[in-house]
């Protein structure tokens, strides 16, 4: 709005001309919020089904268009567009917690360890980390080694086979959602440049 615009507004007087009311609600009017351009991010799933009826409640069949959803929902429906660009299909799996152990305990058996020094739910925690660091297999044993740590040396070669094994799947680790998401977006600029013009509204829960 233009100074001209404030004093057009603030100088308006009855009776007020079909030309005066248009260039009025032109300046005044707000247009509301397409509802495709709305990304609402949650952390659980009861808060984005809440989110969701909340939505369905106020705006009918149209709040299906708003991505109202966790962060791991909206992760994943970014992903099942363009994962080819990293070298999965569409159609990959996500492992729980159980497939991943159960990988895990094969890697650190066939690598000669130890289970009990290296547990599997403890070196995948140890991954877990990393990832949320955004650190590579690659990354983190470059560290190790810097360090001359041989625990973690160890730790980071069974985080490289175990990524190995997931891409050799077609599968991704609750983890690698955020990960594969966060690095899709910053080696892509055509995608990321998609999603910024797609989301003119982006909220986060709390």
């Amino acid at each position: 709005v233009t100074e001209e615009d404030l004093a057009f507004l603030e100088g308006l007087a009855e009776p007020i001309t079909d030309f005066e009311r248009r260039r009025a609600d032109s300046i005044c009017a707000l247009n509301p919020a397409a509802p495709w351009s709305i990304i609402a991010i949650t952390f659980t799933n009861k808060a984005a089904n809440e989110l969701k009826d909340r939505l369905a409640n106020m705006l009918g069949e149209e709040a299906r268009d708003v991505w109202a959803m966790t962060f791991h929902s909206a992760c994943c429906r970014i992903l099942r567009r363009d994962m080819e660009r990293l070298g999965y299909t569409r159609s990959f799996t996500i492992y729980d917690s159980s497939d991943s152990e159960r990988i895990m305990k094969d890697i650190i058996h066939d690598m000669g360890l130890d289970d009990k020094t290296f547990p599997p739910r403890y070196v995948l925690s140890v991954i877990s980390r990393e990832k949320a660091q955004m650190s590579t297999p690659e990354e983190m044993l470059e560290r190790a080694e810097s360090a001359n740590d041989l625990r973690l040396i160890h730790v980071a070669k069974a985080y490289r086979t175990y990524q190995k094994q997931l891409t050799e799947n077609n599968a991704l680790d609750f983890d690698d959602i955020i990960f594969l998401t966060v690095k899709l977006l910053q080696e892509n600029e055509d995608i990321r440049a998609f999603y910024q013009r797609k989301f003119r509204y982006v909220l986060v829960d709390e």
